[in-house]
């Protein structure tokens, strides 16, 4: 069962690292183009704004979960590094309840979000609702869900060559 857990984790953090990865290559693609729309054709074009925000929102979202896997989160440690084994693991159980809970928290109002505001069109870019723009908050905290799952019941996955993928 474990092996078939964490080899699915791998497969959706790779996955996540690509999503991530091209959310961010297609938002700093679209702004110049909006600003050279803009300011050198004189003509505004309505939708690179709204695509940008939604590679925002993507990339922030499913590369946070993509961060914690592989440890690369900011992290505070100045305290923690002071403590005794036994209290560093009690910091870093709490931790991990700590953060399930915000996943928990993100999921469960990200989806109601989504739901509220699915037949919602946004105006600048028919094609999509506000609901799907929102789609990245409950899709991104339940992939941080199931790599906190991982980390309580496998231990931190930071030192597998898969996840160390850039962390050199």
């Amino acid at each position: 069962m474990s092996h078939s857990y964490i080899s699915l984790m791998d497969f959706l953090y790779r996955f996540s690292i690509w999503l991530s990865g091209l959310a961010l290559l297609v938002m700093t693609t679209v702004i110049p183009v909006g600003i050279f729309a803009r300011y050198v054709l004189n003509a505004g074009l309505s939708w690179p704004e709204p695509v940008a925000i939604i590679c925002m929102v993507t990339f922030t979202f499913i590369g946070a979960a993509v961060s914690y896997r592989s440890c690369s989160h900011i992290a505070v440690s100045m305290m923690t590094d002071r403590l005794s084994e036994p209290m560093k693991k009690v910091c870093s159980v709490l931790t991990d309840l700590m953060m399930l809970a915000i996943s928990l928290f993100i999921l469960y109002y990200g989806y109601n979000l989504c739901l509220e505001l699915w037949e919602q069109p946004v105006a600048e870019f028919p094609i999509l609702t506000a609901g799907e723009t929102y789609l990245p908050l409950p899709i991104g905290s339940f992939i941080t869900l199931l790599f906190i799952i991982e980390r309580i019941f496998f231990g931190p996955q930071n030192h597998r060559p898969v996840v160390m993928l850039g962390n050199s």
